[in-house]
């Protein structure tokens, strides 16, 4: 090779590669779910990487930006309308450019606040703002666009030519479903989109992106079943060694008991003194009596696939136990419905704040023993990352991401960070949390579980190096 050639080639190693990274959510402007915290924290990592990530995101009129740029986007399909565009600096997220079109504005992402109704026209805002994406990323000159979940994966369908693509699932159970017509918008690519009949936004997505990547290795493997593909397993599986599975991680910058401004007190492995701090003030908050038991917490969306109902079951088996639960969580009204009767009803046992709060979610988990997560199916989750971080020990179902996290101590007592069970049911968490009830009453088993939790690295760190192989990989 010669000299020119060594030149170009350094020139071209040493350019950061340029990401246009798309989601509905970003950690905290806008923050509904997990997939908030795992944007925010995955691009905060790779940003630090040295790696040029321009985040995207619809314009829900929610959050202030200084140093506007503003923009007209041209040149987009006839259906799409006028797109405007914002680009500054929010104080709390960073660099953030904002997606303004018809519709767009409202004061929650998917559903309408004062009946907890989905909007009626989620799938065509979200295609719009697919539409606007991609033409971005054909006027950035973007190597690559990350897609996250249904609400993006139409702009993957619409990218110019030569463009590479990352879709990450962080939920199949969300597709972005509509009539057939909408796959008509999509040209060339229209026939991937629709399934049984009808258009399918995660379903296009999942067959046309370069790589598809499920939130943990666990949920990658159950996404090509009958049974955890939500009637998309055979296109998953069709993907073959482009379908992986990286778990995500958690901000240790929100999530370090040490430093954390939202916690009454901090603490660390080698000194928990400021987790009974935080215990007590719990317990204060939630206005239960002190117990010698553990402080069970519980920190959810209320929909069905959380399996808050279940939780709730144990509520009279509580008490035998010395045990306490505290829940803390927004979504379905009946779910909230059933936790407020079922803290009337054991009001010395039970309490569950009836709106979700940041600070209280902190100390729910900082101030806890025991951390329940009782879900049905679970792509990731992230609060048994946090409650371990926390010293709080996780009791979860052995599902998707729970099962890469968390490891049974009654099965490998030398590695145990917690206790599995077996299945989703009330029957099945309920051994789950006797055995945890035992296990913490021994206060040096209980120490051996909290250190190695405290001390194991559930930062982005590892995940955020597999998803730069990934996008070597797919420009190589």
């Amino acid at each position: 090779m010669d000299d020119r050639r060594v030149a170009l080639s350094l020139d071209l190693a040493s350019e950061p590669r340029r990401v246009l990274f798309a989601t509905a959510e970003y950690a905290p402007v806008v923050k509904v779910g997990g997939l908030s915290e795992a944007s925010s924290g995955l691009v905060s990592c790779l940003r630090s990487m040295g790696l040029d990530v321009e985040v995207v995101m619809p314009d829900y009129g929610l959050v202030t930006l200084d140093d506007v740029e503003e923009s007209t986007l041209e040149d987009l399909p006839a259906w799409a309308g006028p797109v405007n565009v914002r680009r500054g600096w929010s104080s709390t997220a960073g660099l953030l450019t904002l997606i303004d079109f018809d519709g767009s504005d409202r004061p929650h992402p998917y559903v309408n606040p004062e009946t907890g109704e989905g909007w009626p026209d989620n799938v065509e805002r979200f295609a719009l703002f697919s539409a606007a994406v991609a033409q971005l990323a054909a006027i950035g000159n973007h190597e690559i666009v990350h897609c996250n979940d249904w609400h993006t994966a139409p702009a993957i369908g619409l990218l110019p030519e030569g463009t590479a693509s990352v879709l990450t699932v962080h939920n199949l159970a969300h597709q972005g479903e509509a009539s057939p017509d909408y796959a008509e918008r999509l040209g060339l690519h229209g026939q991937a989109f629709l399934e049984g009949g009808a258009y399918n936004a995660l379903a296009g997505g999942l067959s046309l992106a370069d790589s598809v990547v499920m939130v943990s290795e666990s949920y990658a493997a159950e996404s090509i079943s009958v049974s955890g593909g939500f009637g998309l397993h055979e296109r998953l599986e069709a993907r073959g060694s482009n379908l992986t599975g990286i778990r995500n991680g958690i901000d240790l910058g929100l999530w370090h008991p040490n430093e954390d401004p939202l916690l009454p007190a901090t603490f660390d492995h080698l000194d928990l003194a400021g987790k009974e701090v935080c215990r007590k003030e719990l317990l204060y908050l939630a206005d239960l009596p002190e117990t010698k038991g553990p402080v069970i917490g519980l920190v959810a969306r209320l929909v069905h696939q959380k399996g808050v109902d279940l939780a709730l079951e144990l509520a009279p088996f509580l008490d035998k136990m010395g045990a306490r639960l505290v829940l803390i969580g927004s979504g379905s009204p009946e779910i909230a419905r059933h936790a407020a009767q079922t803290a009337a009803r054991y009001p010395d046992v039970v309490h569950a704040f009836d709106e979700y709060d940041e600070r209280l979610a902190h100390v729910v988990v900082g101030g806890s023993d025991l951390l329940l997560v009782p879900s049905r199916f679970e792509p990731c989750g992230l609060t048994q990352m946090q409650a371990m971080t926390c010293g709080t020990i996780p009791v979860v179902t052995d599902v998707g991401g729970l099962r890469d996290t968390v490891t049974d101590t009654d099965l490998r007592p030398r590695s145990g960070t917690g206790y599995v069970a077996a299945e989703a049911s009330a029957m099945a968490m309920l051994d789950a949390v006797h055995r945890a009830v035992r296990g913490w009453s021994n206060p040096r088993r209980r120490a051996s579980i909290q250190r190695r939790g405290m001390t194991a690295d559930w930062s982005w760190a590892e995940p955020a190096l597999r998803y730069e192989s990934i996008y070597d990989d797919i420009c190589g």
